[in-house]
Order: structure tokens, then C-alpha cells, then sequence
């Protein structure tokens, strides 16, 4: 199995990283042969080639950002020796490879965040790290998920390190779309723009790697509109599907204003739950760990001095638990969204696929009963909610806007 074999649809980006790793296979085994110095990869170090210090891969939710980062940088530590006979890094065998992919490769460092945004001492020492050699891999690789959200302060420090890198050092970084990184940073990266994976390439994924029925697999695909992550969840989580189905059952509840305030307080409880049950685990276990690193003792007090240390934990705890309801939120007024635009399309009488069949009849009778003006309306009524949300108005108070709108139509 090669890297690039979870990389769903994206034929283009795994031409370009696959000739990239060649070239980068190529000069880290002639800098190692005395041909070349300590030169940075890039315009110095890689003249003229398909490799380069640092890449901003963009593309909507759900198309494999991360997917495929993680794969470069796994094809970039790839140490098989099938390479010396010609063969193209990324076996996905190799160690390299493997702890890549896995997480576990000293040289590849992936940071994530449960938290709202990623601060400047986070980026300052990842810099810092860069300016080592690699412990034992052939790269240095960063990979950043989420670099939209880095506070501004963040932002300034990573351009620092992009526009002077480290000798084989590589950033990845991951934004929904080019405007959500800073010019500075983003006209120093070699972009590159994935695409939403097609429905039938991502039910073929569920089948072949995570074993599920073919109609399962194709009917989440198609529910999803080719979100890699959410069809496989929706795939295989029953607590997903009766979510899902309490959120498309709103449309059709909200006959009077009282409906539309409850049904409001029912999705943002739901959010809460679908949060709680995400983060809870990790809480304890990180509670547990940290008192225990801590020297608590078995009567559970802990020694003087290391409150502030356990509030510190509450606190990204908190932030953690915010975000997760948010974005639980979020993944609900999507599903919102993807009904009304199945209303639309019924409305107007495309013959694209409706992307909800297994509420065709609730879709038809919106359909019939309303005008295509009121559901254009309704929808941004919900992109005004998730806006909102955004902004950090308080999740009810914008929800409940939203439900009596999508009431009035």
C-alpha cells in the first residue's frame, strides 16, 4: 500500500508530491554522498525543482487536507531500498513511512488544536526545533493543520521561519482556502488546491479500507457530498445517523414561534451532548495523567504549589470543550444546509441527485409548499447562524435567530 492510497480523488496533488519527493529523495541522497551542502530546499537548495520548503495545500472540508500532508511527509522519511532501483518514494511500508503516518516519526511533528486558535509560543517552538538537523529521518517536516487558526502574533512568527528555512526543513500547512493565510506567508509556499472527492471515490474508500456495505458506504457519501470524514462517520456511528435525522426532521416541526425556539434549545442541547461525549475521555485520562505526574497522593491532594498547573489543564480543557461544541454545532447546520439546497434543486428542477434521499418525501413537500426565493432565504438564514457563531455570539441566541427565520422563510 502506498501513501497516496487514502488520498481519495485527488490524481492531480499526487502527481505533483510524488514528483516532489523524488526530487527531494534525490538531493538529500547526493547531499549525503558529499555533493551538496547544508543548502535549504528551495530556490538556493532545489533550483528548478519540484521540491520546495514549504507548502499550503487548501481545498473545502472534508477533500483530505491533512490526509494528504501526512502522506508527503511520510513519502518524504521513506527509506526503502526499492528507491535505489528506481522505485518512487512513499512505499507506506518502509519505517519511514509507517511512523509517519502513524505519528510516531521523531522528524515529522503534526500539530492540531481542540483549542479556538494556535498562539505565538506554540509556533515559536516549532521554529526552534526546526533549526535542528534531523534527528534521524532524511527531513525536518511540520505540518500544521488548521494554520487559519493562528493568532496574528502566531502568524508573524511562522513567516519568520518560512521566509528564512532551516537546511531540510519542510512546513506543511493546511487552510480551507489561500484567504485564510496571510499573503506573506502564502506567496512563499508552492499552493496546492484540493478538490471535493468524488461521491463514488469515497463510498469505494469505506468499502475497501473500513469494510462497510456498499449501499452504507454509498448512501453516506452521497449524504455527505464526498466529506471524507463525516461519511465515514456517519458509516459507522448509529449515534451519528439518529443526530442527523433529529436535525433534518427541523424543517418540518416549526409551525408556530414556539416551535422554532424549541426546536433551537433541542440543536444546540444536541451539539452539547455530541461535544460531551467527544471530549470527555480525553478529559479524564489528561486529568488523570497530570495528577498522577504530578506525585497526587492516594487520598487525591496533590503537592503545594501545582494548583496553578491543574487550572492551566481546566482551562485548555474548557477552550477544548467550547470548540467541540462548536463544531459539533457547525456539522449540524451543514446537514440543515444540504436540505434546503435539495429543496432547491427540486424547486427548480435540476436533475442533479439530491444529496438526503432517505428524506426525499420531507424535501418534495417543502418543495411543493414554498418558492425558490424562501428557500434561498432560509439558506442564508443558516449561514448566518454559523457567521455568527463564528463572531462569538452565544450559540443559542444565534440559533434561535435562525430557527424563527427559517419559520418565516
Amino acid at each position: 500500500m502506498a501513501v497516496w492510497d487514502d488520498l481519495v480523488g485527488q490524481d492531480r496533488v499526487v502527481e505533483q508530491l510524488a514528483a516532489a519527493a523524488r526530487d527531494a529523495d534525490a538531493y538529500v541522497t547526493a547531499a549525503a554522498s558529499g555533493e551538496d551542502g547544508d543548502r535549504a530546499p528551495g530556490p538556493s537548495g532545489l533550483s528548478g525543482s519540484a521540491m520546495t520548503h514549504a507548502w499550503l495545500f487548501t481545498g473545502p472540508p472534508g477533500s483530505g487536507l491533512a490526509t494528504a500532508a501526512r502522506a508527503f511527509a511520510a513519502a518524504l522519511q521513506c527509506v526503502s531500498p526499492d528507491r535505489a532501483l528506481g522505485g518512487a518514494p512513499g512505499c507506506g511500508f518502509c519505517d519511514g513511512c509507517h511512523t509517519a503516518l502513524i505519528g510516531t516519526h521523531a522528524d515529522v511533528e503534526v500539530v492540531r488544536t481542540n483549542q479556538l486558535s494556535i498562539g505565538a509560543d506554540v509556533t515559536r517552538d516549532l521554529v526552534r526545533r526546526t533549526q535542528l538537523s534531523p534527528s534521524g529521518g532524511r527531513w525536518q517536516v511540520v505540518l500544521l493543520e488548521e494554520i487559519d487558526r493562528l493568532t496574528e502574533s502566531a502568524a508573524n512568527v511562522l513567516l519568520k521561519a518560512v521566509e528564512e528555512p532551516a537546511p531540510r526543513t519542510v512546513w506543511l500547512l493546511c487552510a480551507p482556502s489561500s484567504d485564510d493565510v496571510l499573503p506573506t506567508i502564502r506567496s512563499r509556499c508552492r499552493h496546492l488546491v484540493l478538490r471535493t472527492p468524488p461521491v463514488d471515490a469515497v463510498a469505494d474508500m469505506l468499502i475497501r479500507r473500513d469494510g462497510i456495505e456498499s449501499d452504507v458506504a454509498v448512501a453516506a457519501a452521497r449524504t455527505t457530498q464526498g466529506h471524507i470524514d463525516r461519511a465515514r462517520r456517519l458509516a459507522t456511528d448509529a449515534r451519528a445517523r439518529t443526530r442527523r435525522a433529529a436535525v433534518l426532521a427541523l424543517p418540518t416541526r416549526m409551525e408556530d414561534i414556539g416551535d422554532a425556539l424549541r426546536a433551537a434549545q433541542q440543536l444546540v442541547d444536541a451539539a452539547g451532548e455530541d461535544a460531551k461525549e467527544a471530549v470527555e475521555d480525553v478529559d479524564a485520562r489528561e486529568t488523570e495523567e497530570m495528577r498522577a505526574a504530578l506525585g497526587a497522593s492516594e487520598g487525591g491532594r496533590l503537592p503545594r504549589g501545582t494548583a496553578g498547573v491543574m487550572k492551566d489543564l481546566e482551562h485548555r480543557q474548557k477552550s477544548r470543550a467550547t470548540r467541540a461544541r462548536r463544531d459539533s454545532l457547525d456539522l449540524a447546520l451543514l446537514d440543515l444546509t444540504a436540505f434546503y439546497r435539495d429543496v432547491l434543486v427540486r424547486q427548480l428542477g435540476s436533475q442533479v441527485m439530491i444529496a438526503n434521499e432517505d428524506v426525499r418525501d420531507a424535501v418534495e413537500r417543502i418543495a411543493s409548499s414554498t418558492r425558490p426565493e424562501q428557500t434561498l432565504r432560509r439558506m442564508e438564514a443558516v449561514l448566518e447562524c454559523r457567521r455568527a457563531i463564528e463572531r462569538n455570539v452565544a450559540p443559542l441566541l444565534a440559533v434561535e435567530a435562525m430557527a424563527v427565520a427559517l419559520r418565516a422563510g
